[in-house]
């Protein structure tokens, strides 16, 4: 037969659990939870942005002005206030 310890056991910490974080207003109730998915999905948006933002540029530096600078022949004279 096994002998009582009468030690409180200490609890094992395992690295590999995760972690959440959660904050709770001053009346106790459970106001926002932060999980690691969380972190993860912000990262990654965060780098579909930045990506997007510079291909965006890249593509606007590089295309054709949308309007093309009217000519001189086809465009009405100006209005002349006397």
């Amino acid at each position: 037969m096994k002998k009582f310890d009468a030690r409180p056991s200490r609890p094992q910490l395992d690295a590999d659990e995760g972690w959440v974080v959660q904050v709770y207003g001053s009346n106790r109730r459970l106001l926002w939870v932060l999980e690691p998915s969380h972190g993860w999905m912000f990262l990654i948006g965060c780098g579909v942005g930045l990506l997007l933002s510079i291909i965006w540029v890249n593509v606007a530096h590089y295309s054709p002005p949308l309007e093309s600078a009217p000519s001189g022949e086809s465009t009405a004279p100006a209005l002349q206030v006397d």
